[in-house]
């Protein structure tokens, strides 16, 4: 898409942290910049791809639907995908 993400999205990677929208206010957080202000009510789960210790990326799930909410289930998802992920780029 050639868009650059936004500063919420690089700074939740260079923290590798992980962000669930259930967990912050059912807020979606913002991909790309540019993207509209206004943050929306769609089930979001954010992991990053680790590889080698450094973080080169993330998975992320996101709702189609408004105020779906993310479960367990899709977090742990997102973390497979993240490690598998990280662990294929360590070969």
């Amino acid at each position: 898409m050639e868009k650059n993400v936004s500063e919420e999205l690089e700074q939740l990677m260079e923290d590798k942290e992980i962000y669930t929208s259930r967990e912050n206010s059912d807020k979606a957080m913002p991909i790309t910049k540019n993207e509209e202000g206004n943050k929306k009510n769609n089930g979001q789960v954010v992991y990053p791809i680790i590889s080698n210790g450094d973080t080169i990326g993330t998975v992320i799930l996101l709702s189609k639907e408004a105020n779906t909410k993310m479960n367990d289930v899709e977090k742990k998802l997102a973390q497979s995908a993240a490690s598998f992920l990280g662990s294929q780029m360590e070969i």
